[in-house]
């Protein structure tokens, strides 16, 4: 029997008409957008459908929409007969696949997600920081050229997407250096468009203020294996599920271990909870060239 594992995105592959096929007035969308409505107190629906993007693209409105339209994308795909046999997302994209596994409700993983985004957003206006993603090296050598820029101040290694795909994070000026480090090392930086260090140690007064909120809420046993991103390894008990999920605001997405941890559990199908490909190709570089042929596809 075919093993599948359903697959939430982060922040990054955002578009005016997101969801839109899910959207009818009995669509997947509809109700789920209404709650992100309420729970953000912001025009959740509106700018999810019509836009302008660069609304949507804040962060305090882009991480209610996004979860919105991925767990849409997944009620979709269940309703048209795939089973989910394991879940994980990208950094946000872990609040759909614990909403999925009935770890957590719609209501409450929405409500999370627009606290956590008032969080993060706040924490970016009183911090600055900047992200870059660098291409071509290993994650070796990317740790290496962010030691060789902390003179600058605090850059870390964020999310370890592929196994030459690193996101590095930061203050801005060590981000910088670390960036020119790694483009004389061969590699390529490019800048990422997003208003905070996230995934970082600057995110820690976020992450405090997110742990108390999490604390007041209950999670319930996975249905199915779910892989958080903090730890990339299947976890099962809920208290732990939750302390990772307040440890992923400060520490690295770990999304190729992440897939390789999929892999192991006998997972070949990999359904993206997104209208069309965006981490699908990331998988597909993180899977096991020896393993079983993976099948990869998005639920639009």
């Amino acid at each position: 029997m075919t093993k599948t594992a359903f697959l939430f995105p982060g922040q990054g592959g955002q578009f005016v008409g997101m969801g839109s096929q899910w959207a009818a007035p009995l669509g997947e969308l509809s109700a789920i957008l209404e709650l992100a409505d309420r729970a953000s107190g912001q025009p959740i629906s509106r700018l999810c459908l019509e836009g302008p993007l660069d609304e949507l693209s804040k962060t305090v409105n882009l991480q209610p929409a996004i979860l919105a339209v991925s767990l849409a994308a997944a009620k979709a795909a269940v309703k048209n007969g795939l089973i989910p046999s394991a879940a994980a997302g990208h950094s946000l994209g872990e609040f759909g696949a614990l909403a999925l596994a009935g770890v957590l409700d719609d209501e409450q993983a929405m409500t999370l997600v627009a606290k956590r985004a008032a969080l993060m957003d706040r924490a970016a206006s009183e911090t600055s920081g900047a992200m870059s993603a660098i291409l071509g090296l290993p994650a070796s050598e990317v740790e290496a050229v962010c030691e060789l820029a902390r003179h600058e101040g605090q850059v870390i290694c964020a999310n370890f997407n592929t196994p030459v795909q690193t996101v590095i994070s930061g203050e801005p000026r060590a981000v910088a250096a670390a960036a020119r480090f790694a483009e004389m090392k061969g590699g390529k930086p490019i800048p990422l468009p997003v208003s905070g260090a996230f995934h970082s140690p600057l995110m820690k007064n976020a992450a405090d203020a997110f742990g108390l909120i999490l604390g007041g809420i209950e999670f319930k046993s996975p249905k199915f294996p779910v892989v958080p991103n903090a730890l990339g390894q299947p976890v099962s008990d809920p208290v732990r599920l939750k302390e990772l999920l307040r440890a992923q605001m400060t520490s690295p997405v770990l999304f190729s271990a992440t897939v390789l941890s999929l892999s192991q559990l006998g997972v070949t199908e990999f359904i993206e909870c997104w209208p069309k490909p965006y981490l699908g190709p990331m998988v597909r570089k993180n899977l096991p060239p020896d393993g079983p042929k993976a099948t990869i596809k998005t639920a639009g």
